[in-house]
Order: C-alpha cells, then sequence, then structure tokens
C-alpha cells in the first residue's frame, strides 16, 4: 500500500519530524569519540524583512516589504556552524559577514564551547573558503589539525550539510517570522532542542547531549 501510493517506509523516516530520511551517496563514516572530527561551516540566509517575507504574506506583499529596505533588500545573515562529527553536538552563531575575521573569532567561541562539554577538538573539517585559507583562521586553530572537503564535493563535510537542512526545515522556515530579529531571537532556543532534545536518527535515535558524557547531567 505504502508503495502504491509512492509514500516512505516507516524505517526510512525521522521519527522527531515525519521526513523522509535523506540517503547520502557516499558510504557513511562517524568517528569514535567526540572531538576528533569538527565539522565547520557557514549557510548564508536571506533575511526576513519588517513585516513579513514572501512565505508570510505573499509574494507581491513581500517584494513590496523587502524593497522597503532599499536595492537588495535586507541582505543575508551569516551562520557560522561546528558540528562534532560523533555526537552531533553543534554550536553556532549569527553573524553579517563571511570575513576572516568573523570566522577566526567563532572557532575562538566554539572550541570554548566544546571544551565546556569536556572535549577536546583534534581536527576541523572546513570547505576551501577564503577566511578558512587565512592565517587568521589557522592561528584561532591553534596545534588542532585542519582538513579540507575535497573541491566540489560538500559529501565529504556532510554532518554539518545535514545540520544545515534541518535547521532550514525545523527553524529558518518552520514557522511564519514577521521579521528578522524574530527568527534571530528564537535561534538559541531551537539550537538547545537540537542538542539535548531532538532524537536524531543517524545516531540510533539519541539526542546528541545523550553522546557527550559530561552534557546531559548540565541541561534539562
Amino acid at each position: 500500500m505504502l508503495e502504491r501510493y509512492r509514500m516512505p517506509l516507516l524505517h526510512h523516516v525521522d521519527q522527531s519530524t515525519g521526513l523522509p530520511v535523506r540517503r547520502e551517496r557516499l558510504t557513511r563514516y562517524e568517528k569514535v569519540a567526540p572531538g576528533e572530527l569538527v565539522h565547520v561551516d557557514i549557510k548564508k540566509l536571506g533575511r526576513i524583512p519588517d513585516g513579513g517575507g514572501h512565505r508570510v504574506v505573499g509574494r507581491q506583499q513581500g517584494k513590496r516589504h523587502n524593497d522597503g529596505h532599499g536595492r537588495g533588500g535586507r541582505g543575508y545573515s551569516f551562520l557560522h556552524h561546528a558540528v562534532d562529527d560523533h555526537s552531533r553536538l553543534a554550536y553556532s552563531e549569527i553573524h553579517t559577514d563571511e570575513r576572516k575575521e568573523t570566522a577566526a573569532g567563532f572557532w575562538i567561541r566554539a572550541a570554548a564551547f566544546f571544551a565546556a562539554a569536556g572535549i577536546r577538538v583534534q581536527a576541523v573539517m572546513t570547505d576551501n573558503g577564503s577566511c578558512y585559507r587565512s592565517r587568521a583562521f589557522a592561528a584561532a586553530l591553534g596545534d588542532i589539525k585542519h582538513r579540507r572537503t575535497r573541491p566540489y564535493r560538500p559529501q565529504t563535510n556532510g554532518k554539518v550539510e545535514r545540520f544545515n537542512r534541518t535547521l532550514a526545515t525545523e527553524w529558518a522556515y518552520a514557522k511564519p517570522y514577521t521579521s528578522d530579529e524574530a527568527r534571530a531571537a528564537d535561534y538559541d532556543r531551537w539550537l538547545h532542542f537540537y542538542n539535548h532534545h531532538r532524537p536524531h536518527t543517524g545516531i540510533g535515535g539519541q539526542t546528541p547531549a545523550a553522546r557527550v558524557h559530561n552534557l546531559t547531567r548540565n541541561y534539562s
């Protein structure tokens, strides 16, 4: 019956969202302990105009709201992410750019976040963006090994790519926001839910916090 109506099998559906699980084209890998590899990336996200964008008020009204901010509308936000390969524990910040100084400062705070959770980061994987090839980012990494993805193969940084898809579905476009500030104000709440309460199919229905032994007792 499911096949007849082109519906996914139950074990192909994410239990927390009801959405079909995307199968990666590459063979999946997973590090055996937190901190062995942290995936770092930047997600570019269009900013919502005051009054709401087209998803809330329709295409014509949304365009008028966006045009009210001048040429180019409200532009973009840049979400800087760091996702632990083993646990999927995520640290993320919203910024107005992707410059080398911003990326370097983000990593220093991300490293402190993982250290507070008892995670010693051994290696970081990024794409080949200019901010990650800078001396500023190298200095922020210190003696942490820096690995880069293969050109034109974002699958090699798949854990953070999956995080991007999840935040788009469950936060960025999950409900009608009437301004970019309203959406940004909801980000910390969603990120806490993602780390501490949302079961993840890729780690057997556990939460990221459950895979970090020093973390679960500190949060509810």
